[in-house]
């Protein structure tokens, strides 16, 4: 207490001084508006700055809860753009009725839990199971492309083949041409895999993207998978075609498992 009477003491002088600008400035800022105006502007300009990295922050704080809740929304479009796409293309040719007609794919959200990409038989696990409707079978995709196939199922997790898995065959195409082939992976470069069995007559070019053929139950025809990196041909044949993959395979995390609801359908026509 004796120093704070001592500091008012010594400084009685500046303090008077200070005490009378202050009250010299609010006067002159209450009684001329141009004053006014411009202190008002400069304590919104300064609150406005604070709350503007506070609100930053914030938001920083919470992405986590924002890349969910987009996910999820881009999963509802993506059923919904399924289905206009599948309806449409029906009305092209028949008449349906709209109050039985269902569309052909469903998107689940889901998250990878557990990624491995330095191995043979590479493997992933997701926070989706049977109690989500997901059954072996499954196409697995990203934002980016392709991801792989879901092999075992519990109730409520999921394990995933990628396409960086030794016994991993799907059917792709070049997205400019409708020449087939079957992506495979060599276990080499987690990020690389080859196209096998594409016919001379492909005319194959470096920097071609690469997409699903669609000749399967499993991928719907269009999903990315990567573009070509190099290629050699030997005997008038393609030897080996390698493809960049669009998804680092070592960053998984927020996919989309696709469900074809004409599967069982096609497998019993297909089987008799």
């Amino acid at each position: 207490m004796q120093h704070i009477v001592s500091f008012l003491i010594n400084n009685k002088y500046f303090l008077l001084f200070l005490f009378l600008e202050i009250i010299a400035i609010s006067l002159t800022i209450q009684s001329h508006s141009y004053h006014r105006s411009k202190f008002i502007n400069s304590s919104n300009f300064i609150t406005g700055g604070i709350y503007n990295n506070f609100n930053s922050f914030n938001n920083y704080l919470h992405l986590k809860t924002y890349n969910e809740q987009l996910l999820e929304e881009n999963t509802k479009l993506k059923n919904l753009l399924s289905k206009n796409n599948t309806k449409s293309a029906v009305k092209q040719f028949t008449r349906i009725d709209s109050l039985t007609y269902n569309n052909k794919y469903t998107y689940t959200a889901a998250k990878v839990i557990n990624n491995e990409f330095n191995k043979a038989n590479n493997r992933l696990t997701i926070n989706r199971g049977s109690n989500d409707k997901i059954t072996p079978e499954l196409a697995v995709v990203s934002s980016k492309g392709i991801v792989g196939i879901t092999t075992n199922v519990s109730a409520n997790y999921a394990v995933v083949m990628p396409v960086i898995n030794e016994n991993s065959h799907v059917n792709v195409r070049l997205k400019n041409n409708s020449h087939y082939g079957t992506l495979k992976w060599n276990g080499n470069n987690y990020n690389i895999v080859q196209i096998d069995d594409l016919p001379i007559q492909t005319n194959v070019k470096v920097g071609d993207t690469i997409i699903t053929g669609g000749r399967s139950t499993i991928f719907p025809e269009g999903i990315l998978v990567g573009k070509i990196k190099d290629f050699k041909i030997k005997n008038k044949k393609y030897k080996i075609v390698n493809v960049q993959l669009f998804n680092d395979m070592s960053a998984l995390y927020n996919i989309n498992i696709i469900t074809n609801l004409h599967k069982q359908e096609i497998k019993a026509l297909e089987n008799e």
